[in-house]
């Protein structure tokens, strides 16, 4: 028994280094790619300390992908909660000492996560979703769609979302411990042939909505090798992580406790898609439409083996294809 807990650690060791040598690796090639794009400019000089925000808000999300909720889970539920407090981090690192910073919404970095661990902070396994899931999702959601921390981050609306999406995996992988979310960033030859082989299935029934809507067009665009690996960097760390994230290895997993794996797989698309409905001046039922097609594929894609990475992969695909030369 001791012998296995010893290969146990060691294990967790061994992906710990190897995930903090790939995460700085990581920002250092986010750091070039970054610092001399548009977003970076807007900043007026607080590049830096807006990248130092994003590479802690960025952190969680990575860091669980490697086996951290193991090291996290061990720690009583009350260490857990009062843990919640450093997601608050990122604001202060981002806000403090400028004229951007209220003692507003530094109290609301540090209560919400606090507040929403503290409901799933319940002693054993849930198994079944419960009120308390519905509560924290829902809570979640509100604060997202209503943009109500925007203002928080200066405009820069990546970074509500990464705190958020940090808030969510803490609170159901770590305090919940919540099973089945399936939530590995490391890659297998099983996630990307899901996700390649979604992929291929979906394409050509978008296509064919999205001609037929109007919604998409095509158009031939010479792309450079830079701008196709931003895309890609881009689009799979701040655009179909967290929301795979959210849909699949959480609304999605908890769903299925209650309606099954076939319901929950359509619940959960159509959400997404719903989701999409303000990418416009109206309603944008074009886009909730193939939207929520999409989000069949991908529901499919983490489905299949229970692995994230298989839905990111094909989630980071659609969006670069329609990026590049659908939009």
């Amino acid at each position: 028994m001791l012998r296995i807990e010893s290969a146990k650690e060691s294990a967790l060791k061994k992906h710990f280094l190897i995930a903090s040598l790939l995460y700085a690796g990581l920002l250092i090639a986010l750091w070039f790619g970054f610092r001399r794009s548009p977003l970076a400019a807007s900043l007026d000089g607080n590049f830096s300390r807006a990248f130092a925000s994003f590479a802690i808000l960025l952190a969680p999300l990575w860091f669980m992908g490697f086996d951290a909720t193991e090291l996290l889970k061990r720690l009583p539920k009350p260490a857990q909660v009062a843990i919640a407090t450093l997601f608050a981090l990122p604001y202060f690192v981002f806000n403090a000492g400028t004229a951007a910073f209220r003692w507003q919404f530094a109290a609301i970095m540090i209560a919400l996560p606090v507040v929403l661990a503290a409901i799933v902070a319940v002693p054993g396994v849930l198994g079944r979703m419960q009120w308390r899931d519905g509560i924290v999702i829902a809570g979640i959601a509100v604060i997202h769609f209503l943009k109500l921390l925007l203002p928080a981050w200066s405009g820069v609306t990546f970074f509500p979302k990464l705190f958020l999406a940090d808030i969510v995996l803490y609170c159901f992988l770590v305090v919940r411990a919540l099973e089945g979310a399936g939530y590995s960033l490391v890659p297998t030859r099983s996630a990307v042939r899901t996700g390649m082989r979604e992929l291929v299935l979906y394409v050509p029934i978008a296509i064919v909505i999205g001609e037929l809507t109007g919604f998409i067009h095509f158009h031939q665009a010479s792309v450079s090798l830079e701008k196709v690996t931003g895309a890609i960097f881009a689009t799979f760390l701040l655009i179909a992580l967290p929301e795979e994230l959210f849909f699949r290895s959480i609304l999605q997993n908890l769903l299925e406790t209650r309606l099954g794996r076939t319901r929950a797989l359509l619940l959960a698309a159509f959400l997404f898609g719903l989701s999409h409905f303000n990418h416009g001046t109206g309603f944008d039922w074009k886009y909730v439409l193939l939207a929520s097609v999409a989000g069949i594929f991908y529901g499919r894609a983490w489905r299949a083996n229970r692995q994230i990475f298989a839905s990111v992969v094909t989630h980071t695909a659609v969006d670069v294809l329609w990026l590049l030369w659908f939009r």
